[in-house]
């Protein structure tokens, strides 16, 4: 792609590249079929073609005749990688449409941020940088940048942009570190219980089958605890690879809420809780990730579920509720984004949990402490991967002795739509 920018600068601008994609749009046209060839015996060259080529070579000769540069930007929209044009003062003038595809919203950010700017400033012909976004997701862009020269005296020149997405081997490194730093200490502790229960029951519990059966009980718990963890974590790395790609299928979201319900029926089974299930009618399309809208739903009805019996005296009761956001019309949409969209809520009437623990419980391996079920400290963390994923919201509030309630939001299928189309783009 860097080749085909160099090419742009070296050929003579955008015509350059347009004459050479008509040449081998010619040739396709002269041997396709159903296209009328003049005969060689009447004296006509075999290479001629009917007179719907000649238009095209009209319209071809007539591009040469005004600024070449002028057809760059349809150009780029014929090229598979993420292309952008900047403006004489640095703003974007246009964009392809697999850049937009690619970043919508997050273009602006990536050419005003500073590190786009200051190359930008001091370019003479090429440069390339490295921009890190990091709301509403973390994104690493790689900016290839090119200045094309005027193709004739007092022309225009420009400056061209090759977008790389490196945000998926950035995830990929980090998720390292990150299981070095974490995981392995979340790891250390079952292991070492493995390793004493092994160590007793080769000593002094050999020959002892009570204790033998309780340590194995004991051992067979731990194991799983680890196995959950690496599940956990493996399905994280999955969430954070895709995390800077939006949904692009369109769902109705009661079907998959009533699917994770289902799903988390199991978890009831022995226990004494009411679990509710209200959807509202007419619930708008939205554009999500069907499989990854049931699992945030697993987590946060198997949260609720875990911890709604946790008052004596106290029917524990669980209830999830599908709606419309407010202000689909236009109205006031607050704490929300946009109007529109569809809020999911789960609530629970457990112990609640402490105002200055809230702002952590997102967090990777975070536990609230004092409490006496204790997760992998990943199920809220990957809900918040999710839910950034999608471009929604996660509001989480919980009074102590009351119950707590996570609300989800998820914007408008027609919203992401415009997103991706628009991308954010100021006119050129």
């Amino acid at each position: 792609m860097h080749d085909l920018l160099a090419g742009i600068a070296l050929g003579g601008g955008g015509y350059a590249l347009t004459r050479a994609m008509v040449a081998r749009g010619m040739r396709w046209y002269r041997h396709g079929d159903g296209v009328s060839r003049a005969s060689t015996a009447h004296g006509r060259n075999a290479d001629a073609v009917v007179p719907a080529s000649s238009t095209l070579m009209d319209r071809a000769a007539a591009a040469s005749q005004v600024d070449p540069l002028a057809t760059l930007p349809h150009m780029l929209d014929l090229l598979p990688g993420a292309c952008i044009v900047f403006g004489p003062r640095g703003d974007l003038a246009h964009a392809s449409t697999s850049a937009r595809d690619m970043f919508g919203d997050t273009l602006g950010a990536i050419v005003r941020h500073p590190a786009t700017q200051q190359v930008l400033e001091q370019l003479s012909t090429t440069a390339e940088t490295t921009v890190t976004l990091d709301v509403p997701v973390r994104r690493v862009v790689r900016v290839l940048l090119r200045r094309i020269a005027p193709s004739a005296p007092g022309g225009r020149g420009v400056v061209v942009a090759l977008l790389e997405d490196r945000t998926g081997q950035d995830a990929l490194d980090r998720m390292r570190g990150d299981f070095v730093a974490h995981a392995s200490h979340e790891l250390r502790t079952p292991l070492a219980a493995l390793s004493g229960f092994i160590e007793t029951l080769r000593g002094p519990a050999a020959n002892d089958a009570p204790a033998r059966a309780r340590f194995l009980g004991i051992m067979a718990g731990q194991a799983e605890r680890m196995l959950r963890l690496l599940d956990r974590l493996s399905y994280l790395s999955r969430v954070q690879m895709v995390e800077h790609q939006r949904p692009r299928t369109r769902i109705d979201v009661a079907p998959v809420v009533a699917r994770a319900m289902d799903e988390a029926r199991p978890l009831l089974e022995g226990a004494d809780i009411t679990c509710a299930l209200d959807v509202a009618p007419d619930i708008m399309p939205v554009m999500a990730d069907g499989d990854q809208i049931v699992q945030v739903m697993l987590n946060l009805v198997g949260n609720a579920i875990r911890y709604a019996p946790g008052v004596a005296g106290r029917r524990a009761r669980v209830d999830v509720t599908v709606a419309n956001a407010t202000g689909r019309d236009g109205g006031p949409h607050a704490p929300w984004p946009c109007g529109g969209g569809v809020v999911v809520c789960v609530r629970d009437n457990g112990p609640g949990i402490p105002a200055r623990y809230l702002p952590r419980v997102t967090e990777q391996f975070y536990r609230v402490p004092g409490q006496v079920q204790q997760g992998t400290g990943l199920g809220l963390a990957i809900v918040k991967h999710i839910v950034d994923r999608h471009g929604g919201r996660l509001q989480i509030e919980s009074r102590e002795g009351e119950g707590t309630s996570c609300t989800l939001w998820l914007p408008p299928a027609e919203e992401g739509a415009r997103d991706r189309r628009n991308g954010a783009i100021p006119p050129a």
